[in-house]
């Protein structure tokens, strides 16, 4: 079976830190970009970070550079999504989603997501 579990969001202050994780599983985990999306509540979903887990390459959106870091265990197929200095506005539920290599495209291009977790939580408090 196929999954992917996403954990660790909650309730935090501005300024706090909080780690989502990522366990996928059912898949050849090296296979995939993983990826974190948002979504606020009234607004259109945004991508937020990916990382391609075969050759490394990562993707941030403007808004969180320099605060957000994506990594992966990859003995563990656990991608994770350090967020730090949070701010009210990165408040909504996040998920991660799968997108399987292809030869023809470039990596994290958004193209065809696979997989996608039941999201999580976060909320920051001002």
């Amino acid at each position: 079976e196929v999954q992917l579990v996403e954990s660790g969001g909650g309730l935090v202050q501005a300024g706090g830190s909080l780690r989502l994780s990522c366990a996928a599983s059912g898949f050849t985990f090296d296979d995939y970009a993983i990826y974190w999306f948002r979504q606020a509540p009234g607004k259109e979903r945004e991508g937020v970070s990916c990382l391609s887990i075969s050759d490394g390459y990562i993707y941030y959106t403007d808004s969180v550079k320099g605060r957000f870091t994506i990594s992966s265990d990859n003995a563990k197929n656990t991608v994770y999504l350090q967020m730090n200095s949070l701010k009210p506005e990165d408040t909504a539920v996040y998920y991660c989603a799968a997108e399987k290599f292809a030869f023809d495209r470039p990596v994290c291009g958004g193209y065809e997501y696979d997989y996608w977790g039941q999201g999580t939580q976060v909320t920051v408090s001002s």
